[in-house]
This record gives C-alpha cells, sequence and structure tokens, in this order.
C-alpha cells in the first residue's frame, strides 16, 4: 500500500511541476492513444547493454529521374545524419539509383542538396546499390541479410543480431498498398510486411524503426502491420492522402534560381532538420539525440508536415507498430553528433511551418517541366523539348484517368462504378484482401524498343513474342507509372468485388483500344506496380 502511495504521489508531483512549467494543456487536448503519458517523459525507455548492439540502417530512394531530385536528396541527407550520428559506412546500406549528381539538368555538377542552403550530401555517400540494382529483390535480402539472394551491388546487408538495433528510411512515390522502384516491379505491402515478420522470427533485432515518405504511405502498414514485433513505424501521410515535396520553385524558402526541381520532401526534411534554427537563413542541425525520444520527434515532424498555417499544402503523419518503442532515445538508430550534445530539447524551435507552398509529390515532376520550359529562352530546343514533355506528361495522365473510370463503368455500370472505385476501407482494415489478386490485375513485364509507332493496335502485340508478358490493365492500357499508382485502390476496389483477371482484361481491352507508347507508356519499361 505504501508503494502505491508513493507512486501516486509521484504522478501528482510530476503533473503539478507539468502545469506550473505551462506543458500540459496541449497534451490533454490529444486522443490517449496519440499522447505520451507523464510517466514516458519522467522515464523514456532505456536498455541494459545498449553499447553491446550494432546500430543499422537502410535508405532508399526509389526514383529515378531528375524530376525526382528530391528522393536521392531525402537519402543522401539521411546518410549525412547518420554519419555524423557516429554509424560506421559498413552498417549503412544505400539504395539510390545515382542518376541526379550528375545529370545533366542539376546546375552544380558533383552536388546534391536537399534545402536551399545546404551542404552537399551526396559527399562520400556509399553507391552500395545503384541503376538497376536498386530492385525490390536486392532491398529485401538486404533487410533479410540473405547474401546468396544478392543480384549485383556491394554485397552489403543488414548481418544484424538479437541486440542490433535496426534504422529504415524508404523516400519514394507510392500509392494504395505499393511503393515505387525505379525497375520492375515495385514494392507491395504484404511482401514488405511478410520480410520484417521473417527477419523478427529470425531474432535479428532488438528493435526495428522505419520512416516512409510516399503518398498514401499509411496504407503500407494500416491493417498488416502487427503488434509484438518490435518495430515502430511512421508514415508521411495517412493511407488516403498524398506527401508532399518542399523547398520547390515558387515556395518559401524557395531553391536557388538555377534549380528548376523540389529539394526535398516535407516529412524527410521535418525529421531530418529536427529542431532546425534559422537565423537569416542559416540553417544548424542543433538536435541532441541523447534527449529525445522517437515519440518526441514524430510530434515535432507530425506537426511541421500538417503544414498548419497552410492547410491545402500537407499531410496527417501516422504511427504503427509497436508504439511503446517511442519511448526510446533516438540515438539508439541514429547515433548522436557530440557537437549536439550541449543543446537541450526545445519544442518551439521547429513547431512554425517552414513551406508556405509545398507541392503535391504527384505533381513534381510538371513543376519541373513548366519550370524547365518558363525559363528556357525564346524558339530553343530546350523550351520545345520541355513543352514535349510537360505535354506528353499530362497526355499520360488523362490516358490513364479517364482509362481508369471506363473500366470501372464497364465493370459496375455507369452510376456504381464511380463509387466501387473510390470506395475507402474502414480505418483499420488493409486495402485488400487478396494480393495475388490485385498484383495479377496490375502486373507486367513489358521490353519493347522505343522505336514503335505512336500507337501499337491490340492486335499488334503478339508479333512482338514471348518478350512481351502483360496482363489485365497494364496489358491493355499500358503502364500505370509514378502518377498512376493513385487508381491502386480502384484495382484493389475491383479485387474486393470479386471481379476475376479475365474479367478485367476484357473491361480494360474495351476501355483501351490501342495502347499509347510515349515515354511513359509501359511500352519503354515505364514505372509499375
Amino acid at each position: 500500500m505504501a508503494r502505491f502511495v508513493a507512486g501516486v504521489a509521484l504522478v501528482v508531483l510530476l503533473v503539478l511541476r507539468s502545469l506550473a512549467a505551462g506543458k500540459v494543456s496541449d497534451e490533454f487536448i490529444r486522443l490517449p492513444s496519440d499522447r505520451p503519458s507523464l510517466l514516458d517523459r519522467a522515464f523514456p525507455r532505456t536498455f541494459d547493454g545498449d553499447s553491446d548492439g550494432k546500430k543499422w540502417a537502410v535508405l532508399i530512394a526509389g526514383s529515378s529521374g531528375y524530376w525526382n531530385y528530391r528522393h536521392q536528396a531525402d537519402v543522401c541527407h539521411a546518410y549525412q545524419v547518420l554519419k555524423k550520428g557516429g554509424l560506421k559506412d559498413e552498417n549503412i546500406i544505400v539504395f539510390m539509383y545515382d542518376d541526379i549528381a550528375y545529370n545533366e539538368e542539376n546546375p552544380r555538377p558533383g552536388i546534391i542538396i536537399n534545402s536551399p542552403h545546404g551542404d552537399n550530401v551526396y559527399t562520400g555517400v556509399p553507391k552500395d546499390y545503384t541503376g538497376n540494382d536498386v530492385n525490390v529483390n536486392n532491398f529485401l535480402a538486404v533487410i533479410l541479410g540473405n547474401k546468396t539472394a544478392l543480384t549485383g551491388g556491394s554485397g552489403k546487408v543488414v548481418d544484424s543480431g538479437p541486440n542490433d538495433h535496426i534504422f529504415i528510411f524508404y523516400s519514394d512515390h507510392g500509392g494504395p498498398g505499393v511503393l515505387g522502384m525505379p525497375t520492375y516491379p515495385n514494392l507491395y505491402a504484404n511482401d514488405l510486411i511478410e520480410t520484417l515478420k521473417k527477419k523478427h522470427a529470425a531474432g535479428a533485432y532488438k528493435s526495428l524503426v522505419f520512416y516512409l515518405e510516399a503518398c498514401e504511405s499509411g496504407s503500407i502498414f494500416e491493417g498488416l502491420l502487427p503488434k509484438g514485433l518490435n518495430i515502430y513505424a511512421t508514415t508521411a501521410s495517412n493511407a488516403v492522402e498524398n506527401s508532399w515535396g518542399t523547398y520547390c520553385p515558387g515556395d518559401y524558402p524557395s531553391p536557388p534560381p538555377e534549380y528548376q526541381t523540389c529539394l526535398g520532401d516535407l516529412y524527410s526534411v521535418a525529421w531530418m532538420e529536427d529542431r532546425l534554427l534559422i537565423f537569416d537563413h542559416v540553417y544548424s542541425e542543433g538536435h541532441n539525440l541523447k534527449t529525445e525520444t522517437l515519440k518526441q520527434q514524430y510530434e515535432l515532424v507530425k506537426r511541421r508536415t500538417a503544414n498548419a498555417d497552410s492547410s491545402n499544402y500537407g499531410s496527417h503523419v501516422m504511427q504503427f507498430g509497436d508504439k511503446d518503442l517511442g519511448r526510446d532515445m533516438l540515438y539508439l538508430y541514429m547515433g548522436t553528433n557530440p557537437a549536439n550534445e550541449k543543446y537541450t530539447r526545445v519544442d518551439d524551435n521547429s513547431l512554425r511551418p517552414l513551406s508556405s507552398r509545398a507541392i503535391n509529390q504527384r505533381d513534381a515532376d510538371l513543376v519541373h517541366f513548366w519550370e524547365k520550359y518558363r525559363k528556357a529562352p525564346e524558339g530553343s530546343t530546350r523550351k520545345v523539348e520541355a513543352q514535349k514533355q510537360f505535354l506528353e506528361a499530362m497526355s499520360h495522365r488523362a490516358h490513364l484517368d479517364d482509362s481508369m473510370k471506363l473500366v470501372g463503368k464497364l465493370l459496375f455500370g455507369i452510376e456504381k462504378g464511380p463509387k466501387v472505385l473510390e470506395t475507402v476501407r474502414p480505418a483499420g482494415q488493409p486495402l485488400v484482401d487478396d494480393w495475388k489478386c490485385l498484383k495479377s490485375l496490375v502486373n507486367f513485364r513489358f521490353r519493347l524498343k522505343s522505336s514503335l509507332p505512336q500507337f501499337i493496335p491490340r492486335s499488334g502485340l503478339s508479333s512482338f513474342g514471348s518478350s512481351v508478358q502483360v496482363r489485365a490493365f497494364e496489358e491493355q492500357c499500358g503502364s500505370l507509372s509514378q502518377y498512376g499508382l493513385k487508381h491502386m485502390r480502384s484495382i484493389a476496389n475491383i479485387c474486393n468485388a470479386g471481379i476475376t483477371v479475365k474479367q478485367m482484361s476484357e473491361a480494360s481491352a474495351q476501355a483501351c483500344p490501342t495502347v499509347p507508347s510515349g515515354p511513359w507508356s509501359s511500352l519503354h519499361g515505364g514505372f509499375s506496380a
């Protein structure tokens, strides 16, 4: 009884101290499940023998193309944060296509920046898996520590033990239930979750943290990531909304005038610039990772990414898995920079949104093409090229949107079709019941020469031989590509309604009598789920 009274007295004392400091009112307007307890603050999780465990990190940018500059910039910046934190290169594994730093569009060859006044984050970044080695097979093999399953790359894997801590950061395009890759196929949510379960079953880590930047990124974990795996995940958005690029042309702060692309993503720079200090545009990452928990960073990133002063330009950061791990100190996963250990954690430093006009991730390519067109000299080849790129991208979008709507109407009727495609399942449920069905309705394997006519008749496809293996929607209508990943929910709903692959293929053939062969088409091995 005496222990109980003493415990109650301690809690009361903590509450009174917090009230005196004016720190409680903000906490108590939140949902209980979303609110760190006073005891969590007083007694953050620590581990006996943490010094014996290793820190591992896997960083992946799942895109290619200069218009996707920000993804590789995010990953390079993440490497610099971890490197300053004391992680060794042998324990940091980097996936990036590596077509940005020396791209002809890059105004500063060999340099990548992640903020308008930021340093070169490309310096020293390991090139573990680049080009076509950035693929689903290698990514999942690296997580599992399975060297024999690798195809190319440095051969580095997460060779972790039961006392180790793992941090995974993924930045790319996404859609409901899927994450982008620069090579076929993309990464499905169920395959990622199964890999994480296998890693846990092998007893190959003590705890694992996953930060995910992508549109509809909440759908990757919602209803799929069980508790009890010692995994804590946060996502840039919930299951039904876009994530956002930042430091884009026209934004404030804006990239240097010679840049015609977004430099970063809102959620990603938020966690890396945690407690960013801004004095006359001088940036200093002054966070002390030994005094900040995962939960505290989540709250700060959540507020900044919501971009409350510009409600049209932000998203809802979510958390999944074993939320008790939120009490862990950040240094367990990211290390700590001794130069920052004199800083004390101050909430207000980074609560103010720093982006006046973030860009929907799916529109960042259009921003690049438009800026390129706008700044090119009149009559120049560059201006003509930029106009062509912009119009091709817009044409591809219209084709996908119209085709998907028509498929829905053909399958379910004019009135019911749109409702079925737009259905959103209740929170907590996975996107689809049958992942095999989803993959069957979407997957393709296309390798055709780029010298094909602008449109190929459906009857002409068979003449390209057995190298063409196509299924369902993409067989008839072309690649979803990075933009079309937004339609994954519609295809999942078609599966949930019991539509067969044959029915889907027939409806798609009626909706798309020809296959477009522009640069965004599957005829050029475009991006696809």
